[in-house]
């Protein structure tokens, strides 16, 4: 998938280290090198898409920097959206409503029938984003968080469907997004 500003791609172990600086930017209580490592490459259910600088995936000699990934499980009949993360400078430019239109439509495509995720209860704009894109909160997990102890609202989409709206979005972006979140 392509956009003029980046490309969602799967995530290469060579990848690990920008996707390892990322998060460590983006949470407060980051994944481990070892814990990204075994949802890279040992997890079967796991599925790892990254957005890049699409003027830099053309430049030869040069790994592409990593401006997003979304960490996914697919298990049998549910997608779970594990871990998300963009770029400070690169949100609010369409890269999480990729990320996550694109692994709604992998869920869709091996026969997921629901989609759920965990999300601080104070990210009111990941919160907000997520019910735009059809998920509604069906819970709150009580201090689910650490650094800082907070609740997390559980959020699902069921059924699973890539709405109008998400299908006009995904070609617009192809040209013709753990328990957390953060991409806004």
């Amino acid at each position: 998938m392509t956009h003029s500003e980046f490309q969602i791609v799967p995530a290469t172990p060579d990848m690990l280290p920008d996707i390892l600086a990322l998060e460590e930017a983006c949470f407060s209580s980051p994944w481990t090198r070892k814990m990204l490592e075994a949802e890279l490459t040992n997890n079967q259910f796991a599925h790892f898409l990254v957005a890049r600088r699409q003027e830099e995936s053309a430049t030869q000699g040069r790994q592409p920097r990593i401006i997003g990934y979304h960490c996914f499980w697919i298990v049998f009949e549910e997608l779970r959206l594990m871990n998300l993360a963009v770029q400070e400078s690169m949100r609010r430019r369409g890269v999480g409503v990729a990320l996550v239109t694109e692994a709604l439509r992998l869920g869709s495509e091996q026969a997921a029938t629901r989609a759920v995720l965990e999300v601080r209860i104070s990210n009111d704009s990941a919160r907000s984003l997520y019910a735009r894109l059809g998920f509604v909160q069906i819970s709150q997990r009580l201090r689910y968080y650490t650094n800082p102890i907070e609740d997390a609202v559980l959020m699902e989409m069921s059924p699973l469907v890539l709405s109008d709206s998400l299908q006009r979005d995904r070609g617009a972006v192809s040209g013709g997004g753990s328990a957390s979140t953060n991409l806004l």
